[in-house]
């Protein structure tokens, strides 16, 4: 599959977010909002990235019956992480931000829209986990078992844009982490990315979960996804089954109350519900891997932990990821793409 073929509905989408991204608007194009709750009382602003809205929509309808967030309803607003971080940091209200990678928060709290101690608390801001997968075909027509299959001849990849979506980062960490793990060095890993990237990757949408929708609409072979995403899609019918490699990353996912929270006191009270057992069983039903210990072992079955599962720390941490890959210049990644002519935004 050349990259040539990076093109169409992908494109468009991806340089479309690309520009909402960077142009400062109160709001993303393209991202869904919606309001719930009881819809009298206090309103929260709920910001977050798209692959989650499911799961926001059931925790958002159960809070507001519990004696805690009785009379609390929310506007909810989903897009891509990337994209949804800078909408903010540009001046979109936001009570409550959730998003898909770290970096997207330290963005808002260099600019002191959210409290440098935001992940001062057990489970260090981190709302939920899943890992990457390999989504294909239902019975695996490319017999697909793991990363190296993806750089066989004949077998075209759809992953989201890295400029705007966290999941598309976590999906090229993926990759390039499983690569180390086998022995690879990392000079070889970023071979490995650069030619999946370059000769396998025909569309890079702007969202995890537009690249859902192209992936069903009949594009590609193997969709690179979250795992609780690619449970949903199993859920819903899709004619679609996933593979969880030998070697992938957990994707923790960050949530944090704003400084400029019109109610910051019930802002909080819903973040700390997030953590309660009842909420994270939720998490875990909407097919996300719960961080409550006590739940996540009630839930062990259904999400059996990979042979050689790996952290972001594995990697040194986002700090040392963000600025060696995903830098608006001098970033491998953002290099590889540029040179592809893919869309890039600055970060």
């Amino acid at each position: 599959m050349s990259r040539g073929k990076w093109s169409g509905a992908g494109a468009v989408l991806a340089v479309g977010a690309l520009v909402a991204g960077c142009g400062g608007a109160s709001d993303t194009p393209g991202a869904s909002s919606a309001k719930s709750g009881s819809g009298s009382g206090s309103q929260l602003s709920l910001v977050g990235y798209s692959t989650p809205k499911p799961a926001y929509d059931a925790l958002t309808k159960a809070y507001a019956k519990t004696s805690g967030g009785k009379g609390t309803s929310f506007s909810t607003s989903f897009g891509a992480s990337g994209s949804q971080s800078r909408a903010v940091d540009s001046g979109q209200k936001a009570d409550v931000v959730a998003f898909s990678t770290e970096p997207d928060i330290t963005r808002l709290v260099k600019d002191k829209i959210v409290s440098s101690n935001w992940n001062a608390n057990p489970e260090k801001g981190i709302s939920s986990d899943s890992v990457v997968v390999l989504v294909v075909r239902k019975g695996n027509p490319k017999h697909i078992t793991g990363w190296n299959d993806l750089v066989k001849p004949g077998v075209d990849t759809v992953t989201p844009n890295p400029s705007t979506s966290g999941s598309a980062r976590w999906n090229i960490l993926a990759g390039y982490g499983a690569q180390l793990k086998q022995g690879k060095s990392p000079a070889q890993a970023l071979a490995y990315v650069r030619t999946l990237l370059t000769k396998h990757v025909s569309a890079q949408d702007s969202s995890g979960s537009a690249a859902l929708q192209t992936f069903n609409s009949g594009k590609g072979d193997v969709l690179l996804s979250y795992e609780s995403e690619a449970i949903a899609a199993e859920k819903a019918g899709d004619k679609v089954q996933y593979i969880v490699p030998k070697q992938t990353i957990l994707i923790q996912t960050p949530i944090a109350v704003t400084t400029k929270a019109s109610q910051p006191a019930k802002a909080k009270a819903f973040l700390n519900w997030l953590w309660t057992p009842a909420a994270q069983t939720i998490w875990a039903k909407q097919g996300y891997r719960p961080v409550n210990a006590a739940v996540a072992k009630k839930f062990a079955a259904k999400f059996p932990t990979p042979a050689q599962l790996f952290t972001i720390s594995y990697l040194g941490g986002w700090k040392k990821v963000k600025s060696e890959f995903f830098d608006p210049s001098k970033g491998s990644i953002t290099k590889i793409e540029q040179a592809a002519g893919v869309p890039t935004a600055s970060s």
